[in-house]
């Protein structure tokens, strides 16, 4: 039976709590999905663990943009590995890259031995990386469990090839942890292809908010999002995609 593993990225309570009623293997929590994710606060993070009984790993990025830190910001994220190992998380999701788009392998190995036995993955910043068969090296060298990534696009299926070969080149060494526009179809195409039965989906739609009065023109937020139509993980999605895998696992 083919390992398989479902990581659900949530920024709020209620998708956690509905992940993990849809039988998702693990959360990436973070806050404010609607850019990317950002590191989470300690409240949110201590009430997934007390509603949800699912594995947490938290995401680490101090800021929206780049993954290019200057020295404030790598102390923010030390500060962070650190409050999270010590608050129970069970992994750390982190990435570090130098101005020339490599692997900043000295810092990250700093923020890796301050993870200390918690489970640590590299985000995304491995998509804007130069080299990625080098840094998928690195990262093994540095004793990461996991690798995120769209094949270096913006969707799984669009970097399906590259996904593909990382996932033979990796050779178990790390799991290569498919992200990107993922749901059950895309799913069905993408394991066959690829060989990668380790999904990473946030299976958002847009929830009505529960506000009947709504004043126009006073929105703080980012220009293009109406305040009022909020994200949150469907329990329905991530149960398709659970029932996929259980799919593959039974070949």
């Amino acid at each position: 039976m083919k390992h398989s593993v479902l990581e659900v990225c949530a920024d709020c309570v209620q998708s956690a709590v509905n992940a993990d009623n849809a039988g998702a293997d693990r959360i990436e929590l973070c806050s404010n999905l609607v850019i990317g994710g950002v590191t989470p606060g300690i409240a949110l993070f201590k009430l997934v663990k007390k509603y949800t009984d699912i594995k947490v790993r938290v995401l680490l990025r101090p800021r929206y943009g780049d993954y290019c830190y200057n020295a404030y910001e790598f102390e923010q994220l030390k500060e962070e590995v650190q409050m999270y190992r010590e608050l129970g998380a069970d992994g750390s999701v982190m990435g570090i890259l130098r101005p020339d788009g490599r692997l900043d392998v000295e810092r990250m190995s700093e923020l890796e031995r301050l993870a200390g036995n918690m489970d640590t993955a590299l985000h995304r910043a491995f998509d804007a990386c130069i080299n990625p068969m080098e840094t998928m090296e690195q990262a093994v060298s540095l004793g990461m469990k996991t690798i995120l990534t769209g094949g270096q696009c913006g969707s799984a299926w669009d970097g399906r090839e590259m996904l593909k070969e990382l996932y033979e080149k990796s050779a178990g060494r790390i799991e290569i942890l498919a992200a990107g526009g993922i749901n059950a179809d895309v799913m069905d195409k993408l394991i066959p292809l690829t060989g990668i039965t380790s999904i990473h989906m946030s299976g958002k739609i847009e929830v009505d908010s529960m506000m009947t009065y709504r004043k126009a023109g006073s929105s703080m937020g980012l220009p293009e999002r109406d305040e009022y139509a909020l994200w949150q993980t469907s329990e329905e999605k991530v149960k398709q995609a659970v029932q996929v895998l259980k799919n593959v696992q039974n070949k």
